[in-house]
């Protein structure tokens, strides 16, 4: 039975059921709608709008088949969506009493309302994945702080900086995606439930004690804005696009430093191919597939965007449309953290490749500058006499750690013995003390600092 058919004298094209329709995907919300429901029914009873002993009857038969649900004993069919699905059910049961349970609720906020409860469930969840991969990255970063490599500018060799450095760089990445979905919470955290249709209802209803038993934080103080807004959706999907742009920004490391060009990262055989023809092959499927799927998720967010554009005040039906995107978006972040901090537990490094690579590309030029200038050259200078000395290197096959004392003060006689050893990467490494740097002490309270901040996050 349809909630809506009373007004009607032919029944709807079964063409139209089938386009209409949602309960194919958003059965996904029958727990939260189950869980509103119950909350409505106990409020109404509690008001008196309906006997109490009626509010109680209908909460009981909700739970019953919640638990049925789960039990796998109640399969969900045969609806238009869930919010029908549950109602005829319950209607099923205990007859005319479940059809009070509609009383001052329209479809438009309950289903604001399911979403919203869903949302908040999804981010708890999703942060506590990204809590996972943060953990794994500073296990990995507290391995391998005494290491370094080169870094990269434009995928050139740059400066040499700590391995650990470069792991932290993501961890910074994915403590922001943890903020902004923390961030996120509060805005999706505000009860439309009591909007009715558009303009409230003028039953007695205590939308505070609703809000209470649902452990909403706010209540919405605008009905027409609070059965028609999806900004929480479209800010979801944007904090689970960002979360992926960074997951994409690792996999393409992954995936170029595991190459034989390379040859810095090995990823583990049980997280990696073949290929059906070349035996020799061994291919970093993982890591390119999610580089892949971050443009579901962003497809996920045009979607989202696009729909809520152009819609007229209040409710309209595109806003169906937002469901899919929703759980596309949740479903494609959830599994790409789930094996990418599961192949980031099974990678290794070879220390020595990344050791003998961070000495190429003449990495220490910017020491030898900065070398200058602490001796009161002035920087643009500096900058001009090290070109002159890495163009002669290039000239004579030369690296910046093999030349002469002779040779350096050939460019200027600033130079003493100790830009001998200012040129070795491990020393620019450690030279670099600044909150931030590439020293293994600055990597330490870096490391320290995303612990500090990781646990701070989870304890409020």
């Amino acid at each position: 039975m349809k909630l809506w058919e009373g007004r009607f004298t032919q029944p709807s094209a079964k063409s139209a059921d089938d386009f209409n329709q949602s309960l194919s995907f958003d059965y996904k919300l029958y727990w939260h709608d189950i869980l509103a429901s119950i909350a409505h029914a106990k409020m109404l009873g509690e008001t008196q709008i309906i006997p109490k002993e009626e509010a109680d009857k209908i909460s009981d038969t909700l739970v019953n088949m919640l638990a049925d649900i789960e039990k796998g004993n109640l399969p969900i069919e045969g609806s238009e969506d869930i919010h029908t699905f549950v109602e005829n059910e319950l209607t099923k049961r205990i007859g005319v009493i479940g059809k009070k349970l509609h009383t001052a609720r329209s479809r438009n906020d309950q289903v604001a309302t399911d979403m919203r409860l869903y949302v908040k469930d999804s981010i708890v969840n999703i942060c506590g994945h990204i809590k996972a991969l943060i953990n794994t990255l500073l296990d990995i970063a507290n391995n391998n702080v005494q290491y370094i490599m080169p870094g990269y500018t434009h995928m050139r060799r740059a400066q040499p900086i700590s391995v650990a450095q470069y792991v932290n760089a993501y961890s910074e990445m994915f403590l922001r995606d943890l903020e902004r979905f923390t961030d996120s919470y509060k805005r999706t955290d505000v009860m439309p439930l009591g909007s009715g249709a558009l303009a409230g209802t003028d039953f007695p209803i205590d939308r505070r004690m609703t809000a209470s038993l649902l452990s909403f934080s706010e209540i919405s103080q605008n009905s027409l804005d609070a059965v028609s807004d999806r900004d929480f959706v479209a800010e979801y999907i944007f904090c689970c696009s960002t979360l992926m742009a960074h997951l994409s920004r690792f996999c393409e490391d992954l995936i170029l430093y595991s190459s034989d060009e390379f040859g810095f990262i090995e990823i583990s055989d049980s997280y990696s191919t073949g290929s059906s023809i070349m035996p020799q092959k061994k291919n970093p499927d993982i890591p390119e597939l999610i580089r892949g799927k971050t443009g579901r998720v962003y497809g996920n967010l045009m979607g989202i965007l696009t729909v809520i554009k152009g819609i007229p005040m209040t409710y309209n039906k595109d806003l169906q449309e937002d469901k899919e995107a929703l759980f596309g978006a949740e479903e494609t972040v959830l599994n790409c953290l789930g094996i990418f901090t599961e192949l980031l537990q099974n990678i290794s490094f070879d220390t020595r490749k990344m050791r003998l690579a961070a000495n190429g590309g003449f990495s220490t030029a910017t020491d030898i500058a900065d070398y200058l200038v602490q001796k009161g050259m002035a920087f643009r200078d500096a900058h001009a006499v090290t070109g002159q000395i890495v163009r002669y290197c290039i000239e004579n096959n030369k690296t910046l750690d093999r030349l002469d004392l002779f040779v350096y003060q050939s460019f200027s006689s600033l130079f003493d013995e100790e830009i001998l050893q200012r040129v070795r990467p491990h020393k620019s490494v450690e030279a670099r003390k600044v909150i931030g740097g590439s020293a293994r002490s600055a990597v330490r309270e870096n490391i320290r600092s995303i612990t500090r901040r990781l646990n701070r996050m989870f304890k409020e």
